[in-house]
């Protein structure tokens, strides 16, 4: 899936080898509105509307490999259903577990400095944990390609190199504006964040847990963008090294056939945002154009 400042396109290989290319525009609200331009505001309707766009593209993949063209859906229910249950699962694991687990010593714990660092230390062995775990799976193992196949087209296309496959091969899976980064600096925020609140009971940590997600999410982001933004600075560089570092976990090496798959996704959000610079798009009555495209394989040159 690749997003690009007004138009998305996630493209997939079916079974019978052609790949079937689905773009639509985003919300102009959302990324080029008044919202979009407020420092730390901006994050939450951003990553929602990521996350949205990230569980829909799963599912579209899944549809795609599983039934015929014609009944193939980039949305519904169910994808709202999971969506809302992973979020709960999430929630729960990943801020609320650590909490509980260090309210089993927090007695012993001399100060809600240390009571915070070690909370903090768990969500993260926790995130590394989960995420090494899974990459064990071979569905997960492929998305994983996958994923490294979109850092390196993006790589690619930022170096000015030819959107080819045997081009794209050679550049990194590791890009600095990665969503694996935003998970690491998620939970060094969320330390800075929870230490200010010293160690109330534990009823009201929880509850201080769950509000300030948004929160936290919102700085989150802020230090992403602002890395991405400095990425040549060496101090900058070295600051989000370990973000850069757990990428090896969530990449891997793309074959050329997923690499081709990449590419197309990127041409199409590239020509998309090319012809919505020359002329307005018609939409639907939601304000979103829509378009599924079959590509037999890419144009060789």
């Amino acid at each position: 899936m690749m997003r690009g400042s007004q138009t998305m396109a996630v493209a997939v290989r079916q079974p019978n080898g052609e790949i079937l290319v689905h773009a639509e525009t985003l919300d102009p609200r959302i990324y080029s509105g008044t919202v979009s331009r407020w420092p730390f505001l901006r994050a939450l309707p951003m990553l929602w509307d990521t996350l949205v766009l990230g569980m829909r593209t799963l599912m579209f993949s899944a549809d795609v490999a599983l039934i015929e063209e014609e009944e193939v859906e980039f949305k519904g229910p169910v994808a709202w259903g999971t969506m809302a249950v992973s979020l709960v699962v999430g929630v729960a694991i990943f801020f609320v577990t650590p909490l509980l687990l260090v309210g089993l010593v927090d007695r012993y714990i001399p100060s809600s400095v240390l009571s915070n660092l070690l909370e903090g230390f768990i969500r993260l062995l926790l995130v590394v944990g989960y995420i090494w775990a899974i990459r064990f799976m071979p569905d997960i193992r492929r998305v994983f390609a996958y994923h490294g196949a979109e850092h390196k087209t993006i790589n690619a296309y930022e170096a000015g190199a030819p959107l080819e496959p045997a081009a794209v091969e050679t550049f990194s899976t590791l890009h600095p504006r990665c969503g694996t980064g935003f998970m690491l600096v998620v939970v060094v925020v969320s330390v800075l964040v929870f230490s200010l609140l010293g160690r109330p009971p534990m009823l009201w940590r929880i509850l201080s847990r769950i509000v300030l997600i948004p929160v936290v999410a919102g700085l989150g982001y802020e230090v992403i963008k602002f890395g991405a933004a400095h990425q040549h600075n060496r101090l900058v560089r070295w600051v989000l090294s370990p973000s850069l570092a757990l990428q090896h976990l969530t990449t891997g090496e793309p074959t050329l056939d997923m690499l081709e798959v990449a590419v197309k996704a990127l041409q199409r959000v590239l020509a998309d945002e090319d012809l919505a610079a020359e002329t307005e798009k018609t939409t639907d009555q939601t304000g979103v154009a829509q378009t599924t495209e079959v590509i037999a394989g890419l144009p060789r040159s």
